[in-house]
């Protein structure tokens, strides 16, 4: 089970910590991708996203990474921003404190970047704040278009996406063997209908995550 948009009650309870979406007043989009670099699926999307002048930023698995030193290169010399994914995807519900952060060090080892993102959302209290006492940003996100679920057909993740997103908003997608079918549909049509409504897409930063949204002012309508 997951939710499209992430509930409210968790991002307010955890805003202070985690960094859900982006305060803007500009039409930005921040997309993101996570479980990369793969052959199969991310000079694809790094394509696409040249094609639109589309900035975004990575959440990559150190383990792929070494697999793929070349496909990590060739997205980072593109522009575009990377993050800690963890070194073998670990879920930090299942493991303790100490070997989680021992595993997103092993990852670190071949990126160099400040922003962390939990695989699949899981982490403890006791392991966000010990990651940001190494100063890293972790970042959540406002919208899961869940192109790696294969029990949803493609017209579905493109509506997820497209119904969902707001001025700042968090995009994920994946850049993974799973995802490949509802991706290769969604994301095309996703960057140029938000394109031709005036859209930009960024990259994220540690300074970008600084800016906290407020939750408590609906951006329904401000599409």
């Amino acid at each position: 089970m997951y939710f499209v948009t992430s509930p409210y009650v968790i991002k307010s309870l955890s805003k202070r910590n985690l960094c859900w979406k982006i305060r803007t007043d500009e039409k930005n989009i921040y997309l993101t991708f996570d479980d990369g670099p793969i052959p199969e699926i991310t000079p694809w999307v790094l394509n696409i996203l040249e094609q639109y002048k589309a900035k975004a930023t990575f959440f990559c698995v150190g383990d792929n990474i070494k697999k793929n030193p070349a496909i990590f290169n060739q997205l980072v010399q593109a522009g575009h921003t990377v993050g800690n994914h963890s070194y073998n995807h670990l879920s930090g519900w299942n493991y303790l404190s100490k070997n989680y952060l021992e595993n997103i060090g092993k990852c670190e080892d071949h990126l160099d970047s400040g922003l962390f993102r939990p695989p699949y959302g899981k982490i403890t209290p006791t392991q966000i704040l010990r990651l940001r006492y190494r100063k890293y940003t972790i970042v959540l996100w406002s919208v899961l278009s869940g192109d790696f679920d294969q029990k949803i057909t493609p017209e579905k993740c493109l509506h997820n996406v497209i119904n969902n997103t707001r001025k700042g908003s968090i995009v994920v997608f994946h850049d993974s063997l799973k995802a490949k079918e509802n991706l290769f549909f969604a994301l095309p049509r996703f960057l140029e209908y938000f394109a031709n409504k005036g859209y930009a897409f960024k990259e994220l930063t540690k300074e970008v995550c600084a800016k906290k949204p407020s939750f408590y002012k609906s951006s329904f309508g401000n599409k």
